[in-house]
């Protein structure tokens, strides 16, 4: 593969006992790219995100990060590459036990030999980015869930990555949360310079952050494009996924 984009994907392929999940996807982001993966439930988009960074391991295809080629990585070099690289779960993954600030130096701490001073620094930087500074001795039971979501973010951003990936954002949040946190996405990503892969459900949030996208069914990518091009297809699949019972279940438009 070239080096021209910041993530390329060929031929990968997943199944569990027999059960085909991902079936020959091929996909290309460019640097500085965000790009929206749809799909209904169990169509393996979650899959993809961790297939990129070898949570789980694919049965075959080519991943290529940052221009390192994944498959090859041993486990040392796996890890530095995983330093370049933010996730953020759908449930913010926040260690109940720790403060925010504990859990927002965890992955300093774990992955750098830092000084606390610097330590410090780029805990403060980020709670500034999502502006909850008064936040930083709360525990997560304490934090309302927009606001989990928001320190999840600041913690995948403390690394200061070059790629973020993104599953299920703005679940369970309601249409003004919503619009905050994808616009907070969107300010951190040119703030930050990342590329960024989201994985969602919430056409809101799409419109927000996407400059391009792809719609992931039975293994395959039916359709890719911009948010304004899929939505004026008149692909019978596509007009049924984005129909209003599909999109707008919950009130969002």
């Amino acid at each position: 593969m070239s080096n021209n984009y910041m993530v390329e994907i060929k031929d990968l392929h997943k199944s569990f006992d027999g059960n085909v999940v991902l079936d020959g996807i091929s996909l290309n982001v460019e640097e500085g790219q965000n790009m929206i993966v749809f799909g209904r439930s169990g169509t393996g988009k979650s899959v993809l995100l961790k297939c990129l960074v070898r949570l789980m391991e694919p049965d075959a295809g080519e991943i290529d990060l940052c221009g390192r080629n994944v498959g090859e990585l041993n486990d040392k070099e796996l890890n530095e590459l995983r330093k370049d690289i933010g996730f953020l779960f759908q449930s913010a993954a926040l260690y109940d036990s720790m403060s925010v600030r504990e859990n927002l130096e965890f992955p300093l701490i774990r992955n750098f030999e830092w000084p606390q001073s610097e330590i410090d620094e780029r805990v403060h930087h980020v709670l500034e980015a999502v502006d909850l500074s008064d936040a930083i001795d709360k525990m997560p039971s304490e934090l309302s869930g927009g606001m989990r979501k928001r320190i999840g973010l600041a913690r995948s951003i403390i690394t200061k990555p070059k790629l973020m990936l993104y599953d299920e954002p703005t679940t369970g949040l309601d249409p003004i949360t919503t619009k905050e946190i994808s616009t907070l996405i969107l300010d951190l990503q040119k703030a930050y310079k990342m590329t960024s892969i989201v994985v969602t459900h919430d056409l809101l949030c799409a419109k927000i952050i996407a400059d391009c996208a792809i719609v992931i069914d039975e293994g395959h990518i039916v359709k890719e494009g911009t948010i304004k091009e899929l939505l004026a297809s008149e692909d019978p699949f596509l007009k049924n996924f984005f129909s209003d019972e599909v999109i707008n279940k919950d009130g969002r438009v």
